[in-house]
């Protein structure tokens, strides 16, 4: 290590600065980067000759500062990779490169251009610096002057050690500092003019203002000193003024609008191409008029806007059909920098590690929920709910990865609903802590799993937010709307052969979508083919009113909260409800059944949802999956709400050869539907089987350690590498009820192939879920579902037979052998050369056959997708 101190390769400059000390950072102001070049090139040879590490970090499009050939490590980086993802390969070099390395970054004002946000520089040399004045390195930064906004310049300079102008007057070179940290002298903070080898400060009050005064006319235009993102805008808002009056081509304003949709909307290709068909600057010019920050709306904003666009770019008339979205967006910029500004980076960036990804993220999010918002969001968030007044509005996670073509995220973020009730202040309280829960989210086990189960780990994962204006009305105390739910354009679950997979399914409930999303264990909806919206699922008049829904998602506006309330309470405080839409009387005048049945016969609600979804997924290319509200205004018009939309994860299933015919006695289970996922036939290597009869008897601590036992049955390595896992059990899994299912978190579960619910507890029927968080996360995990319901015709269970195999859970897991009575762990063959476990299921003719075979599957289906343990 070298002894001598450090220097700027300088001695004049040295002294003007009273040298280089362990942990400088040097930030350099020029007017172009050929000013910083002179001063790199002495910094790195005296570095070198020294023998000191120096490391090169090259990524703007200027010329190189340090050669190849110099000695020096030169890492090249593209700011491309996003900011989360550029600054951890940075920080990467740095913790490999430990104490006392010398650095030369290139113009920092490069990455600002490739990120469009000034706020997001400041923010690069907000957790940069530190860790380097940490490892007592010395570095070298350059900004351009006047390049960027007072805020990301305030950032730079109150982080760093020295700050120094350097400008041109009357040809020759003048170096200005502005603060040098621990040193001071008489003629420090003059300009100094360059005259050979030698600094002379000016000192003459006459010759100092005109140097400066040269140096500020030379200077940009007054708007120089914006965000590099409102710049952007100004200049395609002039380009777009100048091609409108003939001054500019077609082409330029194209040019205009591909760098704004790359700024805010996406910077996936393939959603870039379909935005690109039905928005234009005007939409863009809107969508940043009601944002918060800068940086990217996310995709769950992204969807709701593009398809709200391709509807009515593709048939007027959906405009005045549809709902005015009402949206406001907090820019995905704010969330880093509220990350940054609250210490917690360090957090963030450890999140990056498979083997560590975890640890501290529960102290990180106790620290996003007490965190503070800079003034500049504060402000335009008090904006925001001027507004709204005081209706009810919705904060909903809407991060980069999230609703695009492979990466759903359902579930794993934050929604919050703020009834915004009462005084300004109390209602600018509730919306910060609504924001600061989505950001917490973003760093919630189950959120991280999922990234570290989808290889998204070193993502860029930023949370931008949607706040959207609550859909419905007032009705008495409550505020909903008459209805909502999720409608896929490809219905995956065909339960008769008079259903059009193609025509689309509804998953409809009365009030609040969210019963419609969230899993619901002591609730149903309502299931709807489109193209034949009569059929149902039950079978009799007595199963439609016990699989009805009964509980209702409403604000309570007198209570300021989110209320879940019975249906008939609900009806008795709304007396301008057309109750008769959405309900039935029971015969004897009991109380309300929600069927819908009017809805879909007597109104146009089947017809307009069918052409949305039609619409959309000729649009996407793709089949789509679409969060909806309706209301019936006071006229008898019916109005729907597009609140979100994305790919449909789910893969439609192939054809299969005809189910085989087996003997009787071969055949353990068996089912008529529903069946949801892509069709197999192919051998299962391992069934872990939760007896319902032993269950029930459980209590239910020992029902939430049943759970665990599963999970760590279903983590087991299988015989055969890779092997197919079938896991059957009673009632709902995933369930937070014990008394309904086995409550088991599907990140225990994730390496299953196959999931069964057997219907044999009490009278619970299992809710198929079709687009609600629990069904995304089987198809994304491309995870077979199956109920089976013993006893009705076409269905079977030898429940007998499978307790005579061997259970393989005391060998397996002898912790657990205590209730080997009630997890069974069956491997097949159960001896060599025994019969297979064979598992036949379509999902379009609904059926599932499992049996024993001692011969393969003649039509294997496709191969289980690698799982990780």
């Amino acid at each position: 290590m070298p002894s001598s101190p450090a220097s700027t390769g300088l001695p004049a400059l040295d002294a003007v600065v009273q040298g280089l000390r362990p942990g400088d950072n040097v930030v350099w102001q020029v007017e172009s980067v050929e000013d910083y070049a002179p001063l790199v090139a002495p910094f790195v040879a005296r570095a070198l000759a020294e023998g000191r590490r120096l490391v090169y970090f090259r990524f703007a499009r200027h010329a190189q500062l340090v050669p190849d050939a110099a000695g020096a490590q030169v890492h090249r980086l593209s700011p491309a990779l996003g900011f989360e993802s550029f600054t951890a390969s940075i920080h990467r070099v740095i913790e490999a490169q430990g104490k006392g390395a010398y650095y030369v970054f290139d113009c920092l004002s490069g990455l600002a251009a490739d990120w469009y946000s000034d706020l997001m520089l400041g923010n690069f040399f907000m957790v940069t610096c530190p860790y380097l004045y940490e490892l007592e390195t010395v570095t070298y930064f350059a900004l351009l002057r006047d390049g960027h906004s007072h805020e990301a310049v305030d950032a730079i300079r109150s982080t760093t050690q020295l700050l120094v102008d350097v400008f041109r007057h009357q040809a020759a070179l003048h170096v200005h500092p502005l603060k040098v940290q621990g040193r001071h002298s008489p003629t420090m903070y003059l300009p100094h003019r360059w005259e050979g080898d030698a600094l002379r400060p000016l000192t003459e009050s006459a010759v100092v203002a005109e140097a400066l005064a040269d140096a500020t006319e030379r200077r940009h235009d007054p708007f120089s000193r914006i965000d590099v993102w409102e710049r952007r805008f100004l200049q395609a808002r002039a380009v777009a003024d100048d091609v409108v009056a003939g001054r500019r081509s077609w082409e330029d304003g194209q040019e205009a609008f591909r760098t704004l949709l790359r700024m805010m909307l996406t910077r996936d290709e393939r959603f870039t191409e379909l935005a690109a068909r039905y928005l234009d600057l005007d939409d863009l010019f809107a969508i940043r008029r009601r944002m918060v920050g800068t940086g990217l709306v996310g995709g769950k904003a992204a969807g709701m806007l593009v398809a709200r666009a391709v509807l009515e770019r593709t048939e007027p008339g959906w405009k005045r059909r549809l709902e005015p979205h009402d949206s406001w967006f907090v820019g995905s910029d704010v969330f880093y920098t509220y990350l940054v500004r609250n210490g917690l980076w360090r957090a963030r960036r450890g999140q990056r590690s498979r083997g560590a990804f975890l640890e501290g993220a529960a102290e990180a999010q106790e620290r996003i929920l007490a965190g503070t918002f800079p003034d500049f969001a504060v402000r335009q968030f008090v904006l925001m709910l001027e507004s709204y007044g005081q209706s009810p509005i919705i904060v909903r996670s809407s991060s980069l990865l999230e609703d695009g073509f492979g990466n759903a995220f359902t579930g794993k973020y934050e929604s919050v609903f703020c009834p915004n009730q009462g005084s300004p202040e109390e209602r600018l309280e509730a919306l910060l802590a609504a924001v600061k829960a989505v950001y917490a989210s973003a760093m919630s086990e189950e959120a991280l799993h999922y990234r570290e189960r989808r290889g998204l780990l070193d993502r860029d994962e930023q949370m931008a937010i949607l706040v959207q204006r609550v859909s419905g009305g007032v009705h008495g105390k409550y505020f909903y709307p008459q209805c909502a739910g999720v409608a896929l354009s490809y219905n995956p679950y065909v339960w008769s052969h008079l259903i059009d997979p193609q025509a689309g399914v509804l998953r409809l409930v009365f009030g609040m979508g969210t019963r419609a999303v969230d899993r619901s264990d002591d609730d149903y909806t309502r299931v709807v083919a489109l193209n034949a919206p009569k059929l149902r699922p039950e079978t009799s008049l007595d199963e439609v009113t016990e699989y009805a829904q009964r509980r209702v998602d409403v604000i309570d506006l007198e209570a300021n909260r989110f209320a879940a309330e019975r249906i008939d309470a609900v009806v008795r405080g709304s007396p301008d409800l057309p109750v008769d839409l959405f309900a039935v009387q029971r015969r004897e005048g009991g109380g309300w059944v929600l069927t819908f049945e009017k809805l879909l016969w007597a109104t146009s609600f089947v017809a307009e949802m069918r052409a949305m979804l039609a619409i959309l997924r000729d649009a996407y290319r793709y089949p789509v999956d679409v969060e909806f509200t309706a209301n019936q205004l006071a006229g008898g018009e019916l109005r729907v709400n597009l609140v979100q939309c994305r790919p449909l994860q789910v893969k439609e299933g192939g054809m299969l050869p005809p189910a085989p015919q087996v003997r009787a006695d071969s055949v353990l289970l068996a089912s008529r539907g529903p069946v949801v996922g892509q069709g197999t036939h192919a051998p299962v290597d391992r069934l872990v089987f939760v007896d319902p009869d032993a269950y029930s008897t459980l209590s239910t601590q020992d029902r939430y350690e049943v759970a665990r036992v599963v999970g760590r049955a279903a983590r087991l390595p299988t015989p055969a590498e890779g092997g197919r896992i079938l896991l059957l059990g009673p009632g709902r899994w995933g369930t937070t009820t014990p008394a309904l299912g086995v409550p088991v978190s599907f990140a225990e579960i994730h390496r299953v192939a196959a999931l069964g619910e057997i219907i044999g507890m009490g009278n619970v029927i299992p809710d198929v879920s079709l687009g609600s968080h629990f069904f995304n996360e089987l198809v994304e995990a491309d995870m077979l579902y199956l109920a089976l319901y013993p006893g009705y015709p076409g269905h079977a269970l030898e429940a007998e037979r499978l307790r005579a195999l061997p259970n393989r859970l005391p060998e397996l897991l002898p912790d657990d052998a205590r209730l080997a009575g009630v997890v069974r762990v069956l491997d097949f063959p159960a001896a060599p050369g025994g019969p297979r476990l064979q598992l036949y299921a379509s999902c379009v003719t609904q059926e599932v056959l499992g049996y024993l075979a001692d011969e393969p599957a003649g039509a294997p289906g496709p191969p289980p997708p690698p799982r990780p343990a």
